[in-house]
């Protein structure tokens, strides 16, 4: 790869770690401006958590390929989880989330739309494509996909066990009070759709790659 070319990748990376972090910047700055913004609850989001991983492993993965550093593995299955991970975001929050009552607390107030738009939407299709197209990757064997599920497990670990202590929930699918099948059921239909993801972007990826080479 000519470094016209890694040049060109690095920059859409970072211009896409800085429109993740800047969105989450306006966010957090436009609820501090209504005396809104709690923060201990604002970072405990599913997408919150998510645009940040993304930011920085975008970011990082971004002056790698500038820098001609060849992608390791630890980097490519990151890489892989950031894109299953966004792609659920988006893919939750506008199937389940998008029209959900608000918190009580927030009647009256509106979030930004382009910055929820960037993170919900536009993000999660763009880190999609990136994560297909741009061929810097390490190649990962099929089994490698199930270390995808350590960040959502890792969340869902935590959020349950805070939820349990403090009785807030992030999102209404994980709260108890709507029964805990409902809770379970959900649990898995979104493991399920992680391991779905992970299983089909490697050989899509993979398959892609080939083709390039021809």
């Amino acid at each position: 790869m000519n470094f016209n070319s890694r040049l060109t990748i690095g920059l859409i990376r970072i211009v896409m770690a800085v429109s993740l972090a800047y969105s989450i910047y306006w966010q957090i700055t436009d609820r501090l401006a209504h005396n809104l913004f709690r923060p201990a609850e604002y970072f405990s989001y599913f997408t919150i958590t998510s645009c940040l991983l993304s930011a920085g492993v975008l970011a990082y993965a971004g002056v790698c390929v500038i820098r001609n550093q060849r992608e390791n593995k630890s980097l490519s299955l990151v890489r892989l989880t950031v894109a299953a991970s966004m792609v659920i975001v988006g893919a939750i929050y506008n199937a389940l989330l998008a029209n959900a009552d608000p918190d009580p607390r927030d009647i009256g107030y509106a979030w930004p739309v382009l910055p929820n738009l960037i993170m919900h939407t536009y993000m999660p299709i763009l880190i999609f494509i990136e994560y297909l197209i741009f061929n810097t990757t390490f190649q990962l064997k099929l089994k490698s996909a199930f270390w995808v599920l350590v960040y959502p497990l890792s969340w869902l670990a935590f959020t349950i066990i805070r939820g349990l202590i403090n009785g807030w929930w992030p999102y209404w699918f994980l709260d108890p009070q709507y029964g805990i099948g409902t809770v379970l059921t959900w649990i898995l239909v979104i493991t399920a759709f992680f391991i779905a993801m992970a299983f089909g972007l490697l050989p899509i990826r993979q398959a892609i790659s080939r083709i390039s080479k021809k």
